[in-house]
């Protein structure tokens, strides 16, 4: 090859290596997991029932769809107050206040029996407003401790509930059960920037009336730790049991079954982080599809079909405007709280239920105050010197 070509040739290779993009962000990745998966994880323990049986003209015993697809019996009804809580594999406190960069995470819970959270949730009565920290496993005592946490702050009147989570996994059956709590109490979810929501922790977050996502979301393959399986096929037939419990799981809490799918392919050894799209399309980020049906119906019965259009609106721009990667969750909830006067909230006649309304204090007798402009503003929706922040 004549020297002036080669020349010409390495000079298309540097330019090209110049204009190379810039190397993507693990998101959307499989990636290592550094911990061991049973340190946190998805693991299923519960037992699971499949029928072997021998179809006509073969020897060997196979597995029947129709028995791995057949409903359980629902569980015994869970007492919360039964046997007392102690917290083994995790860490929780109580904030009556949204700040959490400038107010912190409030006091650590150490007692977790009537007397202990009703004296932990007095502070926050005046207000109607809880934010209950954790950071650790999901398991059965994660559930408990939200199920007293909400039986509490129901008897005194605390409407308004945040889950602050920071979670490597878990039991997938106790987060399943801690999640079909969760869907029913009303709370909203925060996986703020920093923390993470990987495996089981994912399935709380789906429960959630509203979940609003800084931080790390991923998945990866659930582990059968009480397996008695001796071959692939055996495992596979359990395994095909779980997900089917995970499936309907994920469809009654309004997220795509396709996460059950997405998660079988990814070694429980790696773990997959979900981009922010993904989140999206999965029904994972934002207003859950599910409780949004149940609310409009509610809502337009209590507040008017002119409250629910100007909420479907601020939703459609709060997802447009204010959502960006690496966006931390205070700055998200700042540009929500900013976005809401637009379209007229919180509303006069149904305060409490306007967009973000757990940032609004005493909201059974809230009047939006006016900028010098006459503008609404939400600045004394807070308490002075707070810094505002939507969730």
């Amino acid at each position: 090859m004549p020297i002036r070509a080669v020349a010409l040739l390495l000079s298309c290779l540097v330019i090209a290596a110049c204009q190379r993009p810039e190397a993507e962000t693990t998101q959307g990745l499989v990636i290592e997991e550094v911990a061991a998966p049973q340190d946190g994880g998805a693991i299923s323990t519960a037992p699971v029932k499949v029928a072997p049986v021998k179809p006509e003209g073969t020897r060997q015993a196979r597995t029947s769809i129709r028995e791995i697809a057949r409903p359980e019996p629902a569980p015994e009804p869970h007492k919360p107050w039964a046997a007392p809580l102690e917290l083994t594999a995790g860490a929780a406190s109580i904030s009556c206040d949204l700040d959490y960069m400038e107010k912190g995470d409030g006091e650590v819970l150490t007692t977790f029996d009537r007397d202990g959270l009703k004296a932990a949730l007095e502070p926050c009565e005046a207000g109607g407003v809880a934010r209950l920290r954790y950071k650790g496993k999901v398991t059965a005592e994660f559930g408990t401790l939200v199920e007293r946490v909400t039986e509490v702050a129901d008897s005194m009147d605390i409407g308004k509930r945040v889950l602050d989570i920071d979670s490597a996994g878990g039991q997938v059956e106790d987060a399943i059960q801690a999640g079909d709590y969760i869907a029913e109490s009303r709370w909203t979810i925060w996986v703020r920037e920093g923390a993470i929501c990987h495996s089981a922790c994912v399935f709380i977050l789906s429960a959630g009336d509203t979940r609003m996502i800084a931080g790390q979301v991923g998945i990866h393959r659930i582990i059968r730790m009480s397996s008695t399986a001796t071959t692939r096929a055996q495992l596979n037939a359990e395994l095909r049991v779980v997900y089917e419990r995970v499936r309907d799981y994920l469809e009654r809490n309004g997220a795509a079954t396709a996460v059950a799918d997405l998660m079988m392919a990814v070694p429980n050894r790696s773990l997959r982080l979900l981009t922010t799209e993904e989140l999206e399309l999965y029904g994972l980020d934002g207003v859950n599809p599910a409780q949004d049906d149940l609310d409009r119906l509610r809502l337009m019965r209590k507040c008017g079909e002119d409250f629910v259009s100007r909420r479907d609106s601020f939703v459609r721009a709060f997802d447009k405007r204010c959502k960006s990667p690496d966006t931390d969750l205070d700055a998200l909830n700042a540009c929500g709280l900013k976005l809401r006067t637009d379209f007229g909230f919180p509303d006069q006649t149904c305060p409490s239920e306007s967009p973000l309304s757990e940032f609004d204090r005493d909201t059974a007798t809230l009047e939006p105050p006016k900028g010098e402009d006459g503008a609404q503003s939400v600045s004394k929706a807070a308490p002075e010197g707070k810094r505002r922040s939507d969730s």
